[in-house]
């Protein structure tokens, strides 16, 4: 379920359940607040390669590829390029620095894994956002999520306390009468920056003691499967958009009132016990996200 108030722009929306099973479709969902990125498509306004200053330094450690990935980062910040404008090509990027295609096509990968550069197979790439995207096609923690795209996790406990669950989450976790979950309230961040406030609800029954375990430094996935042996199956999620509260503001350093990427998910052991609710709420101006919908023969 959606509600779209929170945005101005909301594309290719799907509510889904996630299993193990072969991807026909791939739709991209983009959470845009306020302003949806307009492509300028008009011919003829792709910058050169040449007049954006890319130049490379033969005598440095610092690969070619990352080199690229800095230039283009300083270029977006110094707003020499624009969310939404048309970038050059790679073709044009390799034949400027006189290299390979290879450096420059792991230097756009790199781009895109940030949100700085979207690109579409036989398309420009074009100046994106920065914010941040979430595939939902494997079942993968915060933390392995963002090192696949070679960005820098980390995370803060907020809170961790037993509480008796609210009636949506003793449904979600198909709680006995008084069972007591886990409440444990963390602050995501990538590469240093606050993106997401993530609270989980956990069975006692199911993980008695965790909170002997570092939660900030190690991921609550890791900790399922390899302390509690717990080997995770599946998940269902429910994306939604909302906007932030005094406080919620206040943890992701935004304004009240911006808006917030929703999502509720419910994991599933491989015994097919939920073991988790949680709710995440995501600066939409630093994440997307990407849904799989799978279509049934």
């Amino acid at each position: 379920m959606f509600h779209l108030e929170a945005f101005d722009t909301l594309r290719n929306v799907a509510n889904l359940v996630l299993f193990e099973g072969h991807i026909n479709v791939v739709y991209y969902v983009f959470m845009l607040a306020k302003q949806s990125i307009t492509p300028n498509l008009e011919p003829g306004v792709a910058p050169n390669a040449e007049s954006l200053g890319l130049v490379l330094d033969s005598a440095s450690f610092v690969p070619y590829y990352e080199q690229i990935v800095d230039r283009v980062r300083n270029l977006i910040k110094g707003g020499e390029l624009h969310q939404g404008e048309v970038f050059c090509s790679e073709g044009e990027v390799a034949r400027t620095l006189g290299i390979s295609k290879m450096p420059v096509r792991q230097a756009f990968q790199k781009l895109r894994s940030e949100g700085l550069l979207i690109m579409a197979k036989g398309k420009r790439p074009i100046i994106g956002s920065g914010r941040v995207p979430w595939d939902f096609q494997q079942l993968r923690g915060f933390s392995e999520e963002m090192r696949r795209r070679g960005l820098v996790p980390s995370a803060k406990v907020l809170a961790l306390e037993i509480e008796e669950p609210d009636p949506e989450t003793a449904q979600a976790l198909k709680l006995a009468v008084d069972e007591k979950t886990y409440c444990l309230q963390r602050l995501r961040f990538v590469n240093k920056k606050p993106v997401a406030v993530v609270t989980s609800h956990l069975p006692v029954r199911l993980f008695p003691g965790i909170e002997k375990q570092d939660l900030a430094k190690q991921s609550l996935y890791y900790v399922f499967e390899n302390v509690y042996r717990r080997k995770l199956q599946w998940a269902e999620e429910v994306i939604g958009a909302v906007t932030a509260g005094e406080e919620e503001a206040r943890i992701l350093q935004t304004s009240p009132g911006s808006a917030l990427l929703s999502i509720k998910e419910t994991t599933y052991d491989a015994q097919r016990i939920p073991i988790e609710y949680s709710v995440s709420l995501l600066r939409a101006d630093r994440y997307t996200a990407s849904v799989v919908s799978v279509r049934k023969t």
